[in-house]
């Protein structure tokens, strides 16, 4: 098991290749006032305790976590930056559309159709 400060070492270094620099920051502007407890939770938990995990790489985890954001249905905020990770972990604008289009008989229609529409800008329109 990690130390905290193991933890948010780990998860700083992953925050700013996923979602890049400043993004410390923004999250705890974010929260600020709020929660600011959630900062030391995203970072050390969900980055540094989970994402970093190696069973998986990271391409995989991002593909995981967008696909929780469609089947979840609601989190626009989160499957767009979660998209921006992933393609800064190296998928493919494929790889996340048919991670999301794997969930049309699992999540809905509604729900695939409206993740794609939403990351219309992130993944670029492809050429007719």
């Amino acid at each position: 098991m990690l130390s905290n400060v193991e933890a948010r070492s780990r998860g700083m270094v992953l925050l700013e290749q996923l979602h890049g620099d400043g993004a410390a920051q923004a999250l705890v502007d974010d929260m600020a006032g709020i929660c600011p407890d959630f900062v030391d939770m995203s970072i050390e938990w969900a980055l540094g305790g989970i994402m970093a995990r190696p069973g998986l790489d990271l391409v995989t985890h991002e593909l995981v976590v967008i696909a929780s954001c469609v089947t979840l249905g609601h989190p626009v905020i989160q499957l767009r930056a979660h998209a921006h990770a992933a393609l800064a972990a190296g998928a493919s604008r494929e790889q996340i559309i048919e991670a999301i289009l794997q969930l049309v008989f699992y999540a809905g229609g509604a729900a695939v159709r409206n993740a794609l529409a939403e990351l219309r800008d992130v993944l670029g329109a492809s050429a007719p």
